[in-house]
């Protein structure tokens, strides 16, 4: 019977075998010739040949698409306007007013976008940190717990925006729910205050899970020793927490700061399934409002999308730099210390 495994063994590796024995002699001659250092480049060069293509390049289309004019795809049938598309999305008589501005639904979204990430930032930090302090407890079911508040983020944010609407709409559960315990039904989605508080509250639920485990592992790496001497110091809770715990957990905090501050300028899933940008342009956000005027309108403009594209990754790059230099500061202080 043992003989049975074995046979398998060698006829799945066999292919494998050939295919190292058959590819050994170049990479000899080739570690001959240009040391170490070349090996290096071998191996890489296929990470770069697949971030060439699926990044780099569609990047630079998109730059040159922000320099073109006209309603269709080809680039061929497209005039180049320089950067007209940049002027049109920047020029405003006053920047805290979209509607002087040129392109006002661009600056509407954006206002739109500030105010989501701002508020929604906030909440997420402030639920993910009680969260974290909560199931790092000794308390009984912890690991249920834990699953249970990660569940979401393992979600599609297609169905995590089926889940709320279903549940939001006029005839949604949490309607039928006020309805059989006397109240009058809300039209949920249909408010713009209720469907702006809406989309914060489903964000912060579908993604919480990701950045409570980040902070978790942050709260499980402080020593305990310091934890028992403030304890036999009688030190209170409180000035525990600000004293020892906030300050540890800070490098935690500004990676769960910065990669939420991201996540939520890119915001356009669930939003899109949730509300689709309503009422009105009320829950109209950067990305969506880059996939209306580039896909989705009669009278599409790529250009213009791609320049809004273009300016909304300049702001992630500038959150990108910050998370860098936030980390080195860290990593600095640290051994410092």
């Amino acid at each position: 019977m043992a003989a049975i495994p074995r046979t398998l063994g060698a006829i799945v590796t066999a292919p494998l075998t050939w295919i190292a024995r058959a590819i050994d002699p170049p990479l000899r001659w080739w570690q001959r010739l240009t040391g170490l250092n070349g090996m290096a480049a071998v191996f890489l060069l296929p990470n770069l040949a697949i971030f060439g293509v699926f990044v780099l390049f569609p990047l630079v289309l998109n730059v040159v698409y922000s320099m073109t004019a006209g309603t269709n795809i080809l680039l061929g049938d497209r005039s180049f306007v320089g950067l007209d598309q940049y002027q049109r999305l920047l020029t405003c008589e006053d920047y805290t007013q979209a509607i002087t501005c040129r392109e006002d639904m661009f600056w509407t979204a954006a206002g739109n976008t500030f105010f989501f990430v701002v508020l929604q930032v906030s909440m997420m930090i402030l639920v993910s940190t009680i969260t974290a302090l909560i199931l790092n407890r000794n308390i009984r079911g912890r690991g249920f717990f834990r699953a249970v508040f990660f569940f979401p983020v393992l979600l599609s944010p297609v169905v995590v925006g089926l889940i709320w609407r279903w549940i939001l709409q006029r005839q949604g559960l949490l309607n039928l729910i006020m309805v059989n315990l006397g109240m009058e039904p809300e039209v949920w989605l249909n408010d713009r205050a209720y469907a702006f508080t809406a989309t914060i509250g489903v964000s912060v639920w579908a993604h919480m899970g990701f950045y409570t485990l980040i902070l978790l592992a942050g709260l499980q790496a402080i020593p305990k020793d310091l934890y028992e001497a403030a304890e036999m110091d009688g030190t209170p809770p409180a000035r525990v927490f600000w004293r020892i715990t906030l300050p540890l957990l800070g490098p935690n905090l500004a990676v769960v700061l910065v990669l939420a501050l991201i996540r939520g300028v890119q915001i356009f899933d669930e939003v899109y399934v949730l509300t689709g940008g309503g009422p009105g342009t009320s829950t109209l956000y950067l990305t969506q409002y880059i996939y209306e005027v580039g896909f989705a309108s009669i009278l599409r403009n790529p250009g213009l999308a791609a320049a809004a594209s273009i300016l909304m990754g300049l702001v992630l790059v500038v959150l990108t730099l910050v998370q860098l230099g936030l980390s080195r500061r860290n990593e600095q202080r640290g051994s410092r210390q």
